[in-house]
């Protein structure tokens, strides 16, 4: 019986170079999970002076994933160490 490839099949297996991108895609997937909740919790809404078209809603989308960033960045959530503990330890098994 032959293992499923996996998306971690395949890296680099220099273990500081495989660590880095770990570690960056448990941050990406960190910031992604914050966006989502931003997005849901509707807590940016503009006020009512704007017009509410295309646009707004278009830039919006870049508040909150700016958002998203900054509180991934300058809060430890422990989403993305949780997810880079449990894509490691799968690496090095792999």
């Amino acid at each position: 019986m032959e293992p499923a490839p996996t998306a971690l099949h395949g890296l680099n297996r220099d273990p500081s170079h495989t660590d880095i991108r770990l570690r960056k895609a448990a941050k990406d997937l960190e910031t992604s999970f914050l966006a989502e909740m931003l997005k849901s919790a509707k807590i940016l809404k503009m006020p009512d002076g704007f017009s509410g078209g295309a646009g707004e809603a278009h830039f919006q989308s870049y508040l909150v994933q700016g958002l998203a960033e900054a509180l991934s960045t300058q809060s430890r959530f422990g989403l993305a160490e949780a997810v880079y503990s449990a894509l490691k330890n799968r690496a090095l098994n792999d």
